[in-house]
């Protein structure tokens, strides 16, 4: 998959030092949920918040939609705190588990949902209509949600998180319930809403799919930011190099001197570059070495010491 750099390089999502303390009912330190983030997601990317349970992605969604208060430092959402409430009419947003009125059918809760952001009755018709044929709930769009399957809640939730036409979607753990043809269909609406110049930014378990639809992730442990980057640079493994060759056959000779021998054989070098990894393989690693290293963060490429080793230079992304 072809991955476009993000449009305009206009700043979308900011985040400065930010950090979130939880309080006992004493007031004492009881977890830092979050320490010190500092990310910047443009216009027209798909963002991928990896971590595992407890890692700061629910913290981290929470504080830019002003749910919580940051202990430190700031989230910004279009250039405004994430306190201001107002910015939230141009997110939408799907939660984990959706928080739907389950004796509302599909109609009644876009209807619901548009009236929240003061959209006229025909406009709260119109998409109400072109989301549920989008989310493909056109025969089911008469019952009442309590008798939806978990994918079919997951559709017409994304159906809410969408009925306000928004500029920055949102998704936690967006193909949760999905069967394959279901996640298939996710993904590709993902695809669909970048296309459109949407921002998208998706918190998910599932490597898989975060590594088919997104442009640059962030792994989170234990409340830290660990990694951050392109998804195709951080998966490429440099110390390899592997070649493609067209037209062919591998035989012994061919072997011993690759180089010469293609061109002698007829055939063609399609494409020489470093094999990849997976999303899955490198996630792991992460979250290993920052066991090993309690402490060691994500730095930027300036920030990092000068003196690494050739190798550590070849490996994008590295944590210091």
């Amino acid at each position: 998959m072809t991955m476009q750099n993000p449009v305009n390089g206009q700043v979308i999502v900011e985040t400065r030092n930010l950090s979130k303390v939880y309080l006992d009912f004493w007031g004492r330190k009881k977890k830092e949920a979050l320490r010190a983030l500092n990310l910047q997601i443009y216009r027209g990317e798909v963002f991928g918040l990896l971590g595992p349970n407890g890692s700061g992605k629910t913290t981290t969604i929470k504080l830019l939609l002003g749910l919580l208060f940051p202990t430190e430092g700031e989230a910004l959402v279009f250039g405004r705190p994430g306190t201001d409430v107002a910015k939230n009419e141009r997110i939408g947003y799907l939660p984990e588990e959706s928080y739907l009125y389950r004796f509302l059918n599909a109609e009644e809760t876009l209807d619901f949902y548009g009236r929240l952001f003061n959209l006229s009755p025909a406009v709260r018709r119109k998409r109400a209509e072109e989301l549920i044929e989008k989310v493909g709930l056109s025969r089911d769009k008469k019952r009442p949600l309590r008798e939806y399957s978990k994918g079919m809640r997951q559709r017409i939730g994304l159906a809410q998180a969408l009925i306000n036409d928004p500029e920055l979607v949102i998704l936690d753990e967006p193909t949760s319930g999905l069967d394959p043809i279901g996640t298939r269909w996710m993904k590709d609406l993902i695809l669909e809403l970048k296309a459109q110049g949407k921002t998208v930014i998706m918190c998910s378990h599932r490597l898989d799919d975060v590594q088919d639809v997104c442009d640059r992730i962030a792994i989170l442990y234990e409340g830290e930011l660990k990694e951050l980057g392109r998804v195709d640079e951080l998966l490429e493994i440099a110390e390899l190099v592997e070649m493609r060759a067209r037209g062919v056959r591998v035989t012994e000779e061919l072997r011993r001197d690759l180089a010469e021998v293609v061109r002698r054989h007829g055939g063609e070098i399609e494409s020489v570059q470093h094999p990849t990894t997976t999303l899955e393989e490198l996630f792991l690693r992460i979250v290993k070495e920052s066991q090993l290293h309690p402490g060691r963060r994500y730095l930027p490429r300036q920030e990092r010491a000068p003196a690494m080793s050739e190798a550590d230079s070849a490996s994008p992304g590295t944590s210091q």
